[in-house]
Parts: structure tokens; C-alpha cells; sequence
């Protein structure tokens, strides 16, 4: 069975990311787009869900790649059209909208899928299988990147429930919470929020496993050239370092891995899987985090933006 799929939001992440990769899985085809600026080539376009759900009968599944302030409505009208549906993330702007959707999900019957595209980088799994077997020290998370080269002309990005930069954060915390298979708490958190935002430009973290091994994040927007997307981990028996967004795996030093990007055909691998089995896949542990961040943490003003 093919997944006949809709795409909702076509911007810069479903452009760059999601149409290439759904070329090259098969078992899913796309044949329509719902998208208030935008239109697709070879599928059918539509203005808005309400009207793609209207209009394409056969449709098996939907692929929300809205902002996450807008997500958990349009998530539930496909879920209640009895719709698979495949979550940029972070899957909601609060977890209390995922704990919904799940909970629809399965009166349902249908597939949720939370994607977190960190998670499928090439030496993740790897990561996770060398930490199991041993005993963490500690944890240092440096994500750096440039706002303008990866969010350029996104205001809802600034704004309440836009995440701030905990956008490209968040993806750091998918690792961290694949990679450690113990719980993980925020100890403290400092957002830097410039004076003309409402979600914070940097980030810095304290964070600790359930057995005591200490955590400390920094995630930054405002990096320019060489970007930092870096996880190094102290145990017991060596050192560990992902780097590259969890694309290239150091063991005390030496290369054990280096592959190119190819998160989102893993995840739409694993959506025709769970789709076939009508299976939901929603972790919020990474974005339990980030609310606890924005709960707990202090706020620093810091001087306006402009992007």
C-alpha cells in the first residue's frame, strides 16, 4: 500500500527537507499541498486543510509543517477526518497538545508521529549502544548556529510559542534524550531574550541524569560562520563526542563515524512503518525540557535583534 500523503505549510523547512525526501521513500507518495502563500508542482494545491480534506477523498495521511503555534488544531482536524499524521517538530507549542493528540490518536486508530530529525542522524544510534555500557560523568551540549542562514524571514519564530532558540535547542535535547536511558531533570536555565522578542536568542541550561551526572547546554543564535552542533559525553571508560548534529561520532578523539545528512528519509522510513501498523510515536521527553526551561528559567534581558 502507497500512503497517500498531504503536506501542510509549504515553507522553508518542508522545501529544503520534506518534499526531497519523500521522492526518495517509497511507500508514500505526496498529491496534494495545503499552504496559504505557496504552491507545489505535480500535486494538488489547496489554501488551507479544511479544503484539502474536502477535496482529496483518498487522502491516507497529512504532514504538518506549520508553526508549532498553530499545529495542535489542524493536527486534530485530520486526526478526527481519521487521517495519519506526521508532526514537524517540536510536535506542539506545550505538552499538554501532544497528550491530547496521543490520546485522539488512539481513539483514532490512526498513526501519530512526533518526528525528532536529530534522532535518525547517522551516528545517534551508534552513541546510544557505546553509552549503555558504561557509566556518565558528564555531559556538555554546545549548539550554535546563525538565525539569519536557517530562520530568515520567520517572525512567528520570535514570538510566544515560537520557541526562540530552542528551535535548533530542542534537537540537542532529542539527542541527549535518546542517547541516556535514565531520566533527566532541569536543575536551572537562563534565557536570554532581546528586548524587541518574546522568545529567548540564547540559552544556557543545568541539567542532571537520575544518577547524578551533571548536564550543562548552550544553545546560541547568534553564531556566524562555522556552525556548532556538538554533544560530548565523560564516562567511566572513555569519551565520546557527536558533532555535526549527530552526524559524526569521536571516541576518545578518533573518528568512529562520519555520514552525510539523511534524517528525513529515516523518518519517513519510520512513518510507512508505523502507519502500516497503525502505531503512534510521540516521546516528549525533549520538549518536557524546554518547558521546564521556560518555566523555571531566569530571563535576561539582552539587547534588540534585528534579522
Amino acid at each position: 500500500m502507497t500512503i497517500r500523503a498531504g503536506l501542510v505549510g509549504l515553507g522553508k523547512i518542508a522545501r529544503d527537507q520534506h518534499l526531497p525526501a519523500i521522492l526518495k521513500i517509497d511507500g508514500i507518495e505526496l498529491v496534494a499541498i495545503a499552504s496559504r502563500n505557496a504552491q507545489g508542482e505535480g500535486v494538488h494545491n489547496y489554501p488551507d486543510l479544511g479544503a484539502m480534506l474536502a477535496g482529496e477523498a483518498g487522502l491516507d495521511a497529512v504532514i504538518l509543517c506549520q508553526p508549532p503555534q498553530v499545529r495542535y488544531h489542524a493536527a486534530r482536524q485530520a486526526l478526527l477526518a481519521g487521517k495519519h499524521v506526521f508532526l514537524e517538530k517540536p510536535p506542539g507549542a506545550t505538552v499538554s497538545e501532544v497528550e491530547a493528540l496521543v490520546a485522539l490518536a488512539r481513539r483514532q486508530g490512526v498513526t501519530l508521529y512526533a518526528s525528532w530529525h536529530s534522532r535518525h542522524a547517522a551516528a545517534v544510534a551508534a552513541a546510544k549502544a557505546w553509552i549503555a555500557e558504561r557509566k556518565v560523568a558528564r555531559i556538555d551540549i554546545q549548539w550554535r548556529e546563525d538565525v539569519r542562514h536557517w530562520h530568515p524571514g520567520q517572525p512567528w519564530i520570535w514570538e510566544a510559542g515560537g520557541f526562540g532558540v530552542f528551535d535548533p535547542g530542542i534537537n540537542a535535547l532529542s539527542i541527549l534524550t535518546e542517547i541516556v536511558q535514565e531520566p533527566i531533570t532541569l536543575l536551572s536555565a537562563e534565557l536570554e531574550v532581546p528586548a524587541n522578542k518574546q522568545a529567548p536568542i540564547g540559552a544556557m541550561l543545568q541539567m542532571a541524569t537520575a544518577s547524578g551526572a551533571a548536564i550543562d547546554a548552550v544553545f546560541d543564535w547568534r553564531q556566524t560562520g562555522p556552525q556548532t552542533w556538538d554533544i560530548a559525553v565523560e564516562t567511566d571508560q572513555g569519551s565520546l563526542r557527536l558533532s555535526d548534529g549527530g552526524n559524526m561520532l569521536y571516541l576518545d578523539g578518533a573518528v568512529q563515524v562520519k555520514a552525510p545528512d539523511a534524517e528525513y528519509p529515516a523518518m519517513y522510513r519510520r512513518f510507512v512503518d508505523l502507519v502500516a501498523d497503525k502505531a503512534i510515536d510521540a516521546d516528549t521527553a525533549p520538549l518536557r525540557l524546554v518547558a521546564d526551561a521556560f518555566l523555571c528559567g531566569r530571563h535576561c534581558p539582552t539587547a534588540a535583534f534585528e534579522d
